[in-house]
């Protein structure tokens, strides 16, 4: 049962596929790339996302967690995004060099 139950788990791909279509407004650049997304969890009826916004007063916040629901809807029965702030996002050197930063 097990097993059945690992292999019916929403691919962690899929999730990531899907989340590459959800930009950023000001950057342009989408959540995964920008670092925003810290872990993904997957069972057979739900996919839980734990994520950032590029800094806690970001003015799209609601508009960016409401695009990543969007995003996710229909992959599993239920979808649950969080935001935190700890750590607080950072780019990386290879976004600070896409960014010109």
């Amino acid at each position: 049962m097990n097993n059945k139950k690992a292999n019916s788990a929403i691919s962690k791909d899929e999730v990531i596929k899907r989340l590459k279509t959800v930009k950023d407004p000001e950057l342009g650049i989408d959540v995964y790339t920008l670092g925003l997304i810290y872990d993904i969890a997957t069972t057979p009826d739900s996919v839980d996302v734990t994520m950032t916004l590029t800094s806690p007063l970001c003015p799209f916040g609601n508009e960016i967690v409401t695009a990543v629901e969007e995003a996710l809807a229909g992959i599993a029965p239920t979808i649950r995004v969080e935001v935190t702030f700890d750590p607080p996002w950072e780019p990386s050197d290879e976004l600070r060099a896409i960014l010109g930063v």
